[in-house]
């Protein structure tokens, strides 16, 4: 089958998504099917071999020149020629692009956006489309999630091909934009979603969510687990060093909403009550400008608590880095204040055989209930998250059970071939 896969690119941000998406199209090319991945605006940043197409579709700067300048005017397309080149995005990851941002004006780009063929970046459609139908001719086009649907139409009229839609997180995006920007973008994907024949959502959790708030018809949506390439984590097995003290583990962007404050107050909490004396957090994500205040918060409570030497912030972590940091934790957390829909780090921990201790909301009671790798907390709630960190940390032999489960059900439930096979039934259907 030859399928177009569109996607978007996070820039200089490692992004749970574009690993998701990569990770897909790289299984489905490994099932045999001819896959081009297309990422929209930026590149994609990842830390697995990258199996996008090189040419960047939407190009983040000419999108938004055209969103700033839609009339013409005396060196407008020279302007736009220069910002659309192909080597000027591929230098997008190395700058923090998302350090300001207007929530009014990146609603109504997003809003644009949606509007596809009548909106500002309607050339920019006309470019992708006229591109895929003179160069490829695809059985099926993939996107990857609703804040892309508004090609959706164009694709359906130009290229006559069933048309799939991922829902993987939208709305965390959604609900923050303001109104009457938001319900309006909601409206717009709602319409949308009429030319596009299947949406396969990340979990049931937000199936069931997404549907209801957007309202999408649910019986149009398959529920398609998201999965990792575990060949990295085949033979990854904890540094079982007697020296080594027990480590608690966070990898996540450092935001608010991924809650590494909660996560320290936990561990603070288990500083007090004494009963782990060397206990270590290590905390890895990547940080934006946008967010140095919220950190710099939490590394003045980690200063007033005396922990500098207990409590490592250690950022972006490469490939071979996120690996060893694997091996040197006993549990993980993201005790994330959100309804997580999907968490690929909570994935790569209990592929890894780590324990998790994850809030009892989001998708992850379903990763915990598949799995059988880790326990729930009460959202929000840092003495309770303590509580269950302490559990696990004071019972070796549960963990070591959880760690066989969690490795076994990766291998059986969160592979990214058994994410293809699933992908392919959907996609299979509409031939």
């Amino acid at each position: 089958m030859k399928i177009i896969y569109i996607a978007s690119g996070a820039a200089n941000m490692y992004c749970g998504s574009c690993m998701h998406d990569n990770a897909l199209a790289a299984a489905l090319k490994a099932a045999g099917e001819d896959v081009s991945l297309f990422p929209l605006y930026t590149p994609m940043r990842l830390d697995e071999e990258n199996v996008g197409e090189r040419r960047i579709f939407y190009g983040g700067i000419k999108a938004y020149l055209l969103q700033k300048y839609p009339r013409p005017f005396f060196g407008r397309d020279l302007l736009l020629r220069v910002a659309g080149s192909q080597a000027i995005l591929r230098l997008m990851p190395r700058f923090d692009i998302g350090s300001a941002v207007d929530p009014k004006a990146n609603a109504e780009m997003t809003l644009s956006i949606l509007k596809g063929e009548a909106g500002n970046q309607r050339e920019l459609l006309q470019e992708l489309v006229g591109w895929i139908k003179s160069t490829y001719k695809p059985d099926l086009i993939h996107i990857t999630n609703t804040l892309l649907i508004g090609v959706a139409p164009e694709f359906k009229r130009s290229l006559q091909v069933p048309i799939t839609c991922g829902l993987h997180g939208e709305d965390i995006f959604l609900e923050g934009m303001p109104q009457p920007y938001q319900q309006e973008a909601l409206e717009l994907i709602r319409d949308r979603a009429r030319d596009v024949d299947r949406f396969l959502a990340i979990s049931t959790y937000y199936a069931d969510m997404f549907s209801k708030w957007v309202g999408l018809d649910r019986s149009k949506i398959d529920v398609v687990w998201p999965g990792i390439a575990l060949d990295d984590y085949r033979n990854l097995s904890a540094d079982a060093s007697t020296s080594r003290p027990l480590t608690i583990g966070f990898l996540a962007r450092f935001v608010p909403e991924k809650g590494l404050h909660l996560l320290v107050d936990a561990f603070i909490s288990l500083v007090r009550s004494g009963e782990f004396p060397d206990l270590r957090l290590l905390a890895g994500g990547y940080l934006s400008r946008a967010y140095e205040a919220y950190l710099n918060g939490i590394r003045k409570t980690i200063k007033n608590n005396g922990l500098e030497d207990r409590i490592k912030l250690l950022g972006t972590l490469e490939r071979l880095e996120k690996l060893d940091f694997f091996r040197q934790i006993d549990v993980f957390s993201v005790p994330a204040t959100y309804r997580e829909p999907k968490g690929i780090s909570i994935l790569e921990a209990l592929a890894s055989g780590v324990p998790v201790v994850q809030p009892e909301h989001g998708a992850y009671p379903e990763w915990v209930k598949a799995t059988q790798g880790g326990l729930l907390h009460r959202p929000h709630d840092s003495l309770d998250l303590a509580q269950k960190l302490a559990f696990l940390l004071r019972n070796a032999d549960l963990r070591k059970q959880m760690s066989g489960h969690a490795q076994q059900a990766a291998w059986e439930k969160f592979s990214s071939a058994r994410m293809a096979a699933a992908t392919l039934e959907v996609f299979r259907r509409l031939r």
